[in-house]
């Protein structure tokens, strides 16, 4: 059996290879196209990463998809910090967070703080009223979940390469 240098080799790049996937990734090979870098210096992987976090469903409770890894050869988790790190993508905060939690959860944190007539209360009254009584960092503490969300800087990319998420199996998320 070859070796992961040898499958590799006519790449761009040698692409991350996750213990798990490695004898997969020596029979069906990630293709050469999705380790060759755009001019911002970012891999098709990234792209893929920011269209998936585009959709606003991408939380810190996910898990990342093992196509990131068997795929496109990237450490979905390193790679989601680098973009954040670049400004492509953000984690946000807790009140942006809201939006992925049951509205249970928000009774439960508006009970503490002694509101009244939650049992009538539609979702976007609950988010109202936890906006007039939390503040930021007081609503922080109290769940760890966070979504993240693409920056412009993200989304100038998306629009630029619409080719390499093109060749994504589509999927309505």
């Amino acid at each position: 059996m070859k070796t992961i240098k040898e499958v590799y080799a006519s790449h761009a790049e040698i692409p991350y290879i996750a213990e798990e996937y490695q004898e997969e990734l020596l029979v069906k090979p990630i293709p050469k196209w999705a380790m060759v870098r755009t001019e911002e210096g970012l891999l098709p992987g990234h792209l893929i990463m920011l269209w998936r976090v585009n959709f606003g469903t991408y939380t810190t409770s996910h898990p990342h998809h093992k196509y990131f890894a068997t795929s496109y050869g990237i450490d979905a988790q390193k790679e989601l910090d680098y973009l954040i790190e670049q400004g492509y993508a953000q984690k946000d905060g807790a009140f942006a967070s809201l939006q992925h939690l049951p509205a249970r959860q928000l009774k439960e944190l508006l009970k503490e703080k002694q509101v009244a007539g939650l049992s009538k209360m539609k979702r976007q009254e609950l988010d109202q009223a936890m906006q007039r009584v939390y503040t930021e960092e007081e609503l922080a503490g109290k769940f760890e979940l966070r979504g993240y969300s693409v920056l412009p800087k993200g989304a100038r990319l998306l629009e630029k390469y619409p080719e390499i998420v093109a060749k994504h199996p589509q999927k309505k998320y």
